[in-house]
């Protein structure tokens, strides 16, 4: 007993802790609304489309073109289907804000995304992710609204 104590201590502290955009530690509330987010990526550059669609609330609102928000979930599966033939690869580069309040969270991070067209042209886009998640029964986050074009207005110059 004395060593597991020794043991998980040691682990704490050589941990490495897991902290939002601004540096902050976060809560466990906002590690796993970030585990959703994260394992839905993941599952979308894997081409898992059953993964991703697991990532989100039915129902829910996807917006994949700016002011076009999509929420039939049998055109939500086709669309994702489609942006896989890419083979996206996509990264955070100024890391993840996660608010939350209660059973709703907030997840704010800059993304971007590379890839390839089935002709073998490169594509690059960017932007700026917005989504609001929901604590499910079991604990787990799902989303509700994901906006990855929620810098839009900025760019409008208004």
């Amino acid at each position: 007993m004395k060593h597991t104590i020794v043991w998980l201590m040691a682990l704490a502290v050589i941990m490495p802790q897991i902290s939002n955009a601004t540096g902050t530690k976060m809560s466990q509330d906002e590690q796993n609304a970030l585990a959703a987010i994260e394992t839905m990526t993941m599952a979308f550059q894997n081409k898992d489309l059953p993964g991703v669609m697991a990532s989100y609330e039915s129902p829910a609102t996807i917006v994949f073109e700016p002011g076009v928000p999509v929420t039939d979930p049998v055109q939500m599966k086709q669309i994702f289907g489609k942006m896989a033939l890419i083979d996206p690869v996509f990264e955070y580069p100024a890391g993840h804000e996660v608010i939350v309040n209660e059973d709703i969270a907030l997840h704010i991070a800059p993304w971007s995304m590379t890839g390839k067209t089935p002709d073998g042209q490169n594509i690059a886009q960017s932007g700026l992710s917005v989504a609001v998640l929901r604590r499910q029964s079991d604990d787990s986050w799902k989303m509700v609204i994901d906006n990855p074009h929620g810098g839009q207005l900025l760019s409008q110059g208004h």
